[in-house]
């Protein structure tokens, strides 16, 4: 009966041991970090800047100003590339070898056609475009206010895996310009949109498209404020003096309404509108009411550089432009 007991607090003694060992091998839990640094910056070699959105900003328009210290959305310490408050360069500006937009747009041509291959037959792309539509499938992805952001590059490349193409809806301001949407995301994916109606695309992916070498995306952690831009809306309007900047902005509101915008509605068919607005008044107005004042803004903006106009006012949530003085008419045909 001793050696009995002997043996049993032995083995008590012994199980106590190892369990003290594995409690105290065992780490404390730490929740995952953002802020943390990785040991090894990642290295994208994709031949275009990294921005928040490639179709709401532009290259050409340079900021006056930073709000905020110039600090990198993607995380410290994660992406081998510096951040200029705008964008991430593909080349550091700083380098004397620092390639040229045109050596960058050439890269991503060839890149884009290896991808693409042999072009589709009108059997292959009416099949690919079947498979795509809501009877068939559900999946598809938002392109909403923000345009084409960095992030969803990665959410294309995930349908991708599954689907030779992936349905795309565009809503909100980027469907003014649907020709830059869809030059944007050709350029960007390296795909090929085989079929569009209003704002459904469908962009297919390519014959030597393969998903397990798919390029380096590094996501961006968070927004990055925006910089600040000169002012669309100046104290008066280009060619007039203050008194008829007054006269043409209290003219502007009671000039009847062209159309009214819906929240989150296609857009494509508003610059041919203004166009034809103009050839019955100097003066147009679009009613903005129940949407955001940085979507309209967003929307003037547009319609200054694709129709061209000058924008009067954005008050009461009305969009007035002006077709300016130097408005050419169409010539009218011969009878």
């Amino acid at each position: 009966a001793p050696e009995i007991r002997s043996r049993n607090s032995f083995d008590t003694d012994d199980k106590e041991e190892r369990s003290s060992r594995k409690r105290a091998v065992k780490p404390p839990y730490r929740p995952p970090s953002s802020l943390e640094r990785s040991e090894r910056p990642l290295v994208s070699k994709l031949p275009f800047d990294f921005r928040f959105s490639y179709t709401e900003s532009s290259t050409e328009v340079r900021p006056i100003g930073l709000r905020f210290p110039k600090y990198s959305p993607f995380g410290p310490g994660r992406l081998r590339r510096e951040w200029t408050g705008v964008c991430a360069p593909a080349v550091d500006p700083k380098s004397r070898a620092a390639a040229t937009e045109d050596e960058l747009q050439e890269k991503r041509r060839t890149l884009r056609e290896r991808i693409q291959g042999e072009p589709l037959t009108d059997a292959e792309r009416k099949i690919l475009v079947d498979k795509c539509q809501r009877p068939c499938t559900k999946r598809q992805i938002n392109l909403g206010r923000d345009g084409l952001t960095h992030n969803m590059l990665n959410d294309v490349h995930n349908h991708w895996k599954s689907s030779e193409a992936t349905r795309i809806k565009c809503m909100g301001v980027p469907t003014v310009d649907m020709k830059n949407v869809c030059y944007q995301l050709e350029d960007k994916t390296f795909g090929k949109i085989i079929h569009r109606q209003g704002g459904l695309l469908v962009l297919y992916r390519g014959r030597n498209y393969k998903p397990k070498i798919r390029p380096v995306i590094p996501p961006m952690l968070w927004k990055p404020p925006e910089p600040v831009y000169p002012k669309l809306i100046k104290t008066t309007v280009e060619g007039l003096n203050i008194e008829e900047t007054k006269e043409i902005r209290k003219r502007g509101l009671s000039v009847p309404c062209l159309t009214r915008l819906a929240k989150n509605g296609y857009y494509g068919s508003l610059v041919p509108m203004v166009r034809d607005g103009f050839l019955r008044d100097e003066l147009v107005r679009i009613d903005c009411k129940g949407l955001p004042r940085s979507d309209y803004k967003k929307i003037g903006c547009k319609l200054r550089d694709l129709v061209p106009c000058i924008i009067v006012s954005f008050e009461k949530e009305q969009i007035v432009v002006w077709r300016g003085k130097n408005h050419e008419k169409p010539l009218e045909e011969d009878e």
